[in-house]
This record gives C-alpha cells, sequence and structure tokens, in this order.
C-alpha cells in the first residue's frame, strides 16, 4: 500500500469508443460457453494465476486472491452443513466488509440464493423486505442485531439466525466456518448450478408499492462484471475504491465484480466520508472509483483537501452525474475519463456514455442497436400510463420530447434484453408494457422519464409514479405513507418527492390532514422508528383535504408542483431538520435559504 504522496498521472488518450465497445463484447461474448462456470469460479481461476495479488482492501485487512477463494470455499461448504438446497434462500444483514462478498459467492455457488438486505432498514420495512425473501437462515452482523430484533415483532416468517462478528453467540456463523474444510470443492459439492439459476435477491422500489426483491442470476452477475471490466478497461494493476452499499447492485456487484472479473482489487469502505474520501484515494493508490451523483455533489460541496490532486486515478464510473456539476467536477479534481452510465437493478438494456458527453447517461452504439432496442414513449403526467394512438399502439416520443425509457424484452440474438422479474409474479408483470410497436411485444418499463438528443444520447428528466429517488436510495411514497398514517391525530397523508435546487434526485415531502390530537413534534422520533432516514419526508404540508381521482387515486401531480414555497401555497409548511428531528415553520426568508442551499439537507 502506497501511503505517499502520488504524483498526478499525466493526461492519457483514452481509447476510442468502438475499442471500448469491443472489448466488452469480446469478454461477454465467453459467458455463453461455459454455462456452468459461475463468477466464484472466476475468483479461483485468479486465485491460480496470481494466489498473492491482493484481491480485496479494508482498513483492518488485506485479503489475496486465496483467501478469498478459501473463504468463499468455506461459505460453500457451511451452506451445505445446513442443509441448503438449490433455491433455498438465506438473508444477509451485514455492513461493508471483505466476508460480504465471500459470503454470498460462497452460498450461491452451491445453488443458495442470497438476499442482500438493506442495513439501513428497521421495524416493519426490514420485516417486509425478510418475508418477501422468504429465507430459511438469516446471518445478521453482530452490530445489527439491534435491528433485527426490532424488526422481529412485525416478522411472518421464522428463519435461523445466525451471528457473524461473535463468537460467543448461540449459533456463532464464525465457529462454523472455522470447523469446515477450505479446499478446493469436489464436483459433488459443486452440484448442478448453471448461468441460468437464480444467484441473489437485491431490492428496488422499481415505480410503485412497498420494496420489491429483484431476482439476479448467475448469469446477469457474470454479465455485469466482465461487461464493465471491459467498458473500463481494468487489468489487474488496478485498484477501485467501493464506498458504496454492497447491499446494491452497482456498488455490491458492478464495482467489485468489475475489478475481480479483471484479477484487479476493490477497496472496500465502510461508508462514504466526503472528509475522508480523497485521503482514502491516494493512500491506497486506487486507479478507478465507483460513484453516484449525490456523491460527487458532496465531494464538490466539501472543503478543498490536500489529497484531491495527488491521486493516480485514470478513470471514475457511475451513475446519476449530473450536467450541471460535470465539468466543475473533472476541472476540480484532475478526472481524466468519467464513465456515465444508466441500468436499473432489474433492468434489460443499459446505457454507457463511453464519449464522456457532459450531462448525457449514455447511448446505444449502432453495432449493439439491433440486439438491445430502447425507446422512450409519451406518458400522461399526472398517471404515468402510456399515451396510445388509434391503434392501441404506445406513441414513440420525437427527440427532445420527454418520456418514459422502455427496453424490449427477449434475448439478444432476438432483439432483446432479458428481464427476470421478482419474487412476485405480479409485480414482474406490473413493469412489463404490452402493445408498443407492435401488437403482442413485450417491453420493460423503467419507470424513468428520460429525453434523447440530436445526437442519439439519452438524458435523464425525472422519475414516473409513486417513487422517488433521494440519497441515492429509492422511496416508495406508499411505505412512508403508511408509516405518517399511523401517528396520532393523522387523518390521511399523501407523499412525493419536491425537486430542490443544486441538489440530486427529489426530496420527501408528505401533506397532512390532521385532527386535534396531532402534535407534529413527536412525528420526527415515531417515524425513525418505522422507516429508514432517506425515507423521511423532509417538507411536511398541513392541508384540510386531500383531492383524488374518481377511482380515488390521490392527486399529487399539483401538490409536487407547489412544493414547498410559501409564496404558492396557503397551507402551513414544515421543515424537518435533518440533524435534529425538529420541525421548523417555512416563511419567505427560510425558503430562500433552503433554495440557495445555504440549508443543510
Amino acid at each position: 500500500m502506497n501511503t505517499g504522496v502520488i504524483e498526478q498521472l499525466k493526461p492519457v488518450k483514452a481509447p476510442s469508443a468502438s475499442k471500448i465497445w469491443l472489448k466488452a463484447i469480446e469478454l461477454t461474448a465467453r459467458i455463453e460457453t461455459l454455462p456452468g462456470r459461475l463468477f466464484a469460479d472466476v475468483v479461483d481461476d485468479w486465485a491460480k494465476r496470481q494466489p498473492d495479488r491482493t484481491a480485496l482492501l479494508t482498513d483492518d485487512a488485506a485479503i489475496d486472491y486465496d483467501t478469498l477463494a478459501r473463504r468463499i470455499n468455506r461459505y460453500a461448504r457451511w451452506a451445505c452443513s445446513v442443509g441448503l438446497t438449490k433455491g433455498d434462500t438465506v438473508g444477509l444483514i451485514m455492513p461493508n466488509n471483505a466476508d460480504y462478498l465471500a459470503a454470498w459467492l460462497g452460498i450461491s455457488r452451491v445453488g443458495g440464493v442470497v438476499a442482500l438486505l438493506n442495513t439501513k432498514l428497521v421495524g416493519p420495512s426490514l420485516a417486509h423486505c425478510i418475508d418477501v425473501a422468504k429465507p430459511s437462515h438469516l446471518i445478521v452482523a453482530h452490530d445489527l442485531a439491534d435491528a433485527l430484533a426490532g424488526a422481529a415483532q412485525h416478522l411472518k416468517s421464522s428463519p435461523k439466525i445466525w451471528t457473524h462478528g461473535d463468537a460467543r453467540a448461540e449459533r456463532s456463523l464464525d465457529v462454523a466456518l472455522a470447523a469446515l474444510s477450505d479446499d478446493p470443492l469436489t464436483p459433488e459439492e459443486h452440484g448442478d448450478v448453471a448461468i441460468n439459476d437464480r444467484a441473489l435477491l437485491i431490492y428496488t422500489s422499481g415505480t410503485t408499492g412497498l420494496p420489491k426483491a429483484a431476482s439476479i442470476s448467475h448469469r446477469r452477475i457474470l454479465n455485469w462484471g466482465f461487461w464493465f471490466a471491459g467498458l473500463t478497461g481494468a487489468t489487474p494493476q488496478d485498484r477501485l475504491y467501493d464506498c458504496l452499499p454492497l447491499f446494491h447492485s452497482v456498488g455490491g456487484i458492478v464495482a467489485p465484480c468489475s475489478m475481480l472479473a479483471a484479477g484487479g482489487s476493490v477497496v472496500i469502505a465502510e461508508k462514504f466520508s466526503a472528509t475522508n474520501f480523497w485521503n482514502d484515494i491516494v493512500r491506497f493508490d486506487c486507479t478507478l472509483f465507483q460513484y453516484i451523483g449525490e456523491l460527487c455533489r458532496y465531494l464538490l460541496k466539501a472543503p478543498p483537501s490536500e489529497y484531491e490532486n495527488r491521486h493516480r486515478l485514470r478513470l471514475v464510473c457511475g451513475n446519476g452525474l449530473r450536467g450541471d456539476i460535470w465539468d466543475d467536477f473533472r476541472e476540480r479534481f484532475a478526472i481524466p475519463r468519467i464513465l456515465e452510465f444508466y441500468a436499473a437493478t432489474e433492468g434489460n438494456f443499459s446505457l454507457f456514455n463511453v464519449e464522456g458527453k457532459p450531462g448525457a447517461i449514455g447511448r446505444i452504439p449502432p453495432l449493439l442497436a439491433h440486439r438491445f432496442p430502447a425507446a422512450i414513449v409519451k406518458v400522461d403526467p399526472d398517471t404515468g400510463a402510456p399515451l396510445r394512438n388509434a391503434d392501441g399502439l404506445c406513441v414513440t416520443c420525437a427527440r427532445g420530447e420527454v418520456g418514459e425509457a422502455i427496453g424490449r424484452i427477449g434475448v439478444a440474438d432476438d432483439g432483446g434484453g432479458r428481464f427476470e422479474g421478482y419474487t412476485d409474479a405480479g409485480e414482474t408483470e406490473k413493469k412489463v408494457l404490452r402493445d408498443v410497436v407492435a401488437k403482442g411485444d413485450a417491453w420493460f418499463r423503467t419507470g424513468d422519464l428520460m429525453q434523447l438528443d440530436d445526437k442519439g444520447f439519452f438524458h435523464f428528466v425525472d422519475r414516473v409514479g409513486d417513487t422517488f429517488r433521494w440519497k441515492g436510495e429509492n422511496v416508495a411514497t406508499s411505505e412512508v405513507n403508511d408509516a405518517v398514517r399511523e401517528f396520532p391525530g393523522v387523518v390521511d397523508a399523501t407523499t412525493y418527492g419536491v425537486s430542490i435546487p443544486g441538489a440530486d434526485g427529489r426530496a420527501g415531502m408528505s401533506t397532512l390532514v390532521v385532527n386535534d390530537g396531532f402534535d407534529l413534534t413527536g412525528l420526527a422520533a415515531h417515524l425513525a422508528a418505522r422507516l429508514p432516514p432517506y425515507a423521511h419526508p423532509l417538507f411536511i404540508r398541513i392541508a384540510h383535504e386531500l383531492d383524488a381521482t374518481d377511482t380515488f387515486k390521490q392527486k399529487k401531480g399539483e401538490l409536487a408542483r407547489d412544493g414547498f414555497d410559501p409564496d404558492k401555497v396557503a397551507d402551513p409548511l414544515y421543515f424537518s431538520d435533518p440533524s435534529g428531528g425538529n420541525y421548523r415553520r417555512i416563511d419567505a426568508a427560510f425558503y430562500a435559504d433552503i433554495v440557495r442551499g445555504a440549508v443543510r439537507l
């Protein structure tokens, strides 16, 4: 590990866009030729070729490829030892650490399915996500045992609980693993697991309702890993800094697997810290890092660091870097190349901005257009329903028009992308849009509003429906509504996202109808016990009634357009202080402070 001063690399000419695409295609084409080769086998291959090269680094440990491969074998044998059979699910509640990857790679290697549970969830939210997965076993970090205990009364399922990080626990995973061999698995232990089998469940809110468990196959993991290894040009000499949650698809699969696919190293940080970020980049001698848009904005707002221009980065990769800060981010931190992309955990197509066009989320190159058709269709701005022409087909947006992005469902050879759906068949069907360009066809609904520019680049605009994105997380408004309505004195509530100048995503805002029993001072504590922090509504509006459609669906469009501007809203408006949980009345002066960025969000 290099802890000294690192000279800034001279700008290196990036490879042509066509070479980048062809490399990614070359690497992923090999997946189909070996249907029994899983990602754990990729790690094994590198362990044989370079056993002593570092695979994973944290503040506490440096794990080489041989050690990682052996750790994966222990988890695989643990799964067999507890009687896990193909398709059985294990829930995983662990913070960012090296064992996180070893756990799901090992358990899924022998046919188990691992549900990656959000460590920020509490109470009913956590219980819901556990019940959706129906795990027979649940691995929980010792430090997160209290969160699980708080959800216990809401659980419908009864998984066996294994504690990680405490050898004295009644059912200690550490003790169980230590008793097992870490030698290579025999063919009998491997079983008949193949790339089309389910490996993971990763949670996503989609566009409506509570979190859903998206099915992730071994094929999808391999595709993500090798595709991004190709697009980033990853090599064994690379080190990628990953401070994103490992329970998310980007932080937990795309980032680490792209490096491990190439034999490189992954630096796993416990969490993102604007204060320590650049120090870590230099200290660990990183050549890449994975970002989300909020991370970039936080770094730009942070005071200058003595390390921010002393790094050896050659590329940063991520999604959500908006055009208003793109150039400032690149120039201030001397970033040689930015690879912005768009993808959804359960989505069937992706977009990549390999040209580095500021503000664009990517495009589909001509050589791939026939394999992964994507389109933007017009939707009703209030209901989110697709607009249809006289023939009953969807109406495609012209260049510059805003609509919902969709991708044709199928396989690449037939002009489509795979949609693996959720654990719930009904929720899966809700994401399918039929009769789009021809009767009988099927397309995946992203739930994202986009527009296409005259160069063929896609630009993200907003979310469709009842979900909005805040603090890097998708927030389901129905879940927030349920929590708010449980508070004494709340007669009814509706939640939606509102835009704040200079902030990514949309902040939560709830409009409440209340009676005499309502006391605003207790609401923050009530929500803290039921919702993760990012889902707490930042703004509260107290109204006399809520408008609804003829089918009793809440009308949110006008409420969202009014936002929290006291000049537009006669109802009382309040701001929730994220640090103290207190509510402050919004007047014209305080509103001005919020929109100019003088208030901590």
